[in-house]
């Protein structure tokens, strides 16, 4: 039976970008496990698997409904244990949890800025109603204030990285010799911004970059599939 994916999108059903359901989706597609991709905005959310969550991504597998990136990426290693693992053993889930702390308490907030207005603009009108005032008061300032930082956050974006640059020097993948969801992870914050925003956070000849690229590549391109911003 095929999985059906719920994830965020804009006007344009076309390029979903929540980071989070980037994760699942190449998840899913490491696990070689099909799925239906139902495309759903911000302001259909509440209208998924009858309000199950908040946030999406969600999934319905059969008769199971989950939630959350990381919560399903670990459902879906303990119920296909035959299929690739996504994280090589408990060592390996515990490690994707540092992973995840760090991309969302280091990369998200610096990314928020960064694309914020450009998220905004993608967004249908009903939609663009919803994000503005909630952004702000999740945000704790109004859009203009956030704008007067966007440049900052860009010039600094790259130091960010260094963890993750110093860590390439030593192995192809977070993961080690092959890619595991911890390197969902952190792709699926580098493909929001690619998909959302045309500033330019990653250089060519960066250990990042090249290793992006490589996450872009896997599974017949999927991540490749949605276009960069332009």
């Amino acid at each position: 039976m095929t999985i059906v994916l719920h994830e965020l999108v804009g006007a344009d059903v076309s390029r979903p970008f929540s980071p989070h359901c980037w994760k699942t989706a190449m998840s899913l597609a490491h696990k070689g496990l099909p799925f239906e991709r139902n495309m759903v905005c911000f302001t259909k959310v509440p209208e998924v698997e009858g309000g199950v969550s908040k946030t999406v991504p969600v999934i319905r597998d059969g008769s199971q409904v989950v939630s959350d990136s990381f919560l399903i990426a670990a459902y879906l290693e303990e119920t296909y244990p035959d299929k690739p693992s996504l994280f090589g053993g408990d060592g390996g889930q515990a490690m994707a949890r540092f992973v995840e702390s760090w991309s969302q308490s280091t990369l998200h907030p610096a990314l928020n800025v960064v694309a914020l207005r450009e998220i905004h603009d993608m967004l249908a009108p009903e939609d663009q109603a919803y994000f503005h005032p909630s952004r702000e008061a999740r945000l704790g300032k109004t859009f203009e204030q956030v704008a007067e930082r966007r440049e900052a956050e860009i010039e600094g974006f790259s130091a960010k990285l260094t963890p993750l640059r110093v860590m390439l020097k030593s192995q192809p993948w977070i993961g080690g010799s092959s890619p595991r969801f911890a390197d969902y992870i952190v792709f699926g914050a580098l493909q929001w911004a690619r998909v959302a925003s045309k500033a330019k956070l990653l250089e060519e000849g960066d250990a990042v970059t090249d290793w992006f690229e490589r996450c872009l590549d896997l599974h017949e391109g999927l991540g490749r599939s949605v276009p960069a911003a332009s």
